[in-house]
C-alpha cells in the first residue's frame, strides 16, 4: 500500500509539474475543466446520484467549468475577466467561511438533489476556475499556492503525530488534532514569509507584508476546513475515499479537499493586486 501510494505520488507531482510548465493555457483550461468534471462525478456520489443523474451532472458541471473559464479569458493570453470570475471567488470563499462553519458543527447532510447539485457547483466550479487563472499569472505562483496547502497538510501530520492529545473534530476525522492545527498553522506561516521574500523580487504592495501572517493564518485554516467538509460528507456517505482512480490516494476530492477551499480564495486576492 504504502509503496503504490509513493508511486502514485510521484507520477501526480512530475505530471503535474509537466503540465503547468509546459501545456498551453487552452489545454490546461481543458485539463482544468476535466479534473473539475472528475471531481463533480466523486461528488456525485457523496451526494447518492443514480448512474445517470451522476454522469450527467459531472459531464454539465466540467462542461460549465471550461466554457466559464473561456468566457473569462483562461484559455489564451488575454487578461482574465474580473467582472466574472471575481463573483465566483467571493462567493465560493463566502461560502467556506460563513457557512462551513455552521455546516460542520451542526453536521448537515446534503439533504436533496438541488441542494446538492448547487453546493457542489459552489465547491468545484471556481477553484478549477482558479487553478486555470493562477496558473496563467504565473506557473511558480499557482505551485507556490499549491505547495502551501501540501506543506500544511505535511506540518500538521507529523505535529499532530508526535505532540497530538487534543482531538479537533472527533466526530468528523478523528484523527485530527489540535496541536496538528496549529502545527499546520506553524508551517504554513513560515513557508508563507519565504515565499512573501522570494516575490518580493517583483514588486509587491508594502501593505502585503504586514498583512502576510494573518493572511497566512486563515489560508491554514480554511485548508483544514475544506479537509473537514469533505471528511463529513465520507463519514455521512459511508465511504472512506470518494473514489478510487488514484491507487493509494482514493479519489480526485480526496486529493483537492483543501484546495478547493483555498484556490478561491488566492484568486481572489490575486485579482484584487492586479487592480
Amino acid at each position: 500500500m504504502l509503496k503504490t501510494r509513493i508511486i502514485t505520488a510521484f507520477i501526480l507531482l512530475f505530471g503535474l509539474l509537466g503540465a503547468v510548465f509546459m501545456l498551453p493555457a487552452s489545454l490546461w483550461l481543458v485539463f482544468c475543466a476535466l479534473v473539475c468534471g472528475g471531481a463533480a462525478w466523486e461528488w456525485g456520489g457523496l451526494a447518492r446520484f443514480a448512474t445517470p443523474g451522476r454522469t450527467i451532472f459531472a459531464v454539465l458541471t466540467g462542461v460549465l467549468c471550461g466554457v466559464l473559464g473561456a468566457l473569462s479569458g483562461l484559455g489564451g493570453a488575454s487578461a482574465p475577466v474580473i467582472g466574472l470570475l471575481a463573483p465566483l471567488y467571493l462567493a465560493s470563499a463566502l461560502f467556506w467561511v460563513l457557512v462551513i462553519p455552521f455546516w460542520l458543527r451542526l453536521k448537515w447532510r446534503l439533504s436533496s438533489a438541488g441542494m446538492a447539485i448547487v453546493v457542489g457547483l459552489v465547491v468545484m466550479v471556481p477553484p478549477a476556475l482558479a487553478l486555470a487563472h493562477l496558473r496563467q499569472l504565473g506557473p511558480w505562483l499557482l505551485l507556490a499556492v499549491m505547495a502551501m496547502v501540501w506543506v500544511a497538510d505535511i506540518a500538521a501530520y507529523f505535529s499532530g503525530r508526535a505532540f497530538g492529545r487534543h482531538k479537533l473534530a472527533p466526530g468528523i476525522s478523528p484523527g485530527k488534532t489540535w496541536e496538528g492545527a496549529f502545527g499546520a498553522a506553524a508551517g504554513v506561516s513560515v513557508f508563507g514569509y519565504v515565499l512573501v521574500f522570494f516575490f518580493a523580487a517583483f514588486e509587491m504592495p508594502g501593505w502585503l507584508y504586514m498583512a502576510a501572517l494573518p493572511l497566512l493564518l486563515a489560508f491554514t485554516a480554511v485548508s483544514i476546513i475544506g479537509d473537514l467538509f469533505e471528511s463529513l460528507l465520507k463519514r455521512q456517505a459511508g465511504i472512506k475515499d470518494s473514489g478510487a482512480i488514484l491507487p493509494g490516494h482514493g479519489g480526485i476530492l480526496d486529493r483537492i479537499d483543501s484546495l478547493t477551499s483555498t484556490l478561491p480564495m488566492a484568486g481572489l486576492l490575486a485579482l484584487w493586486l492586479a487592480r
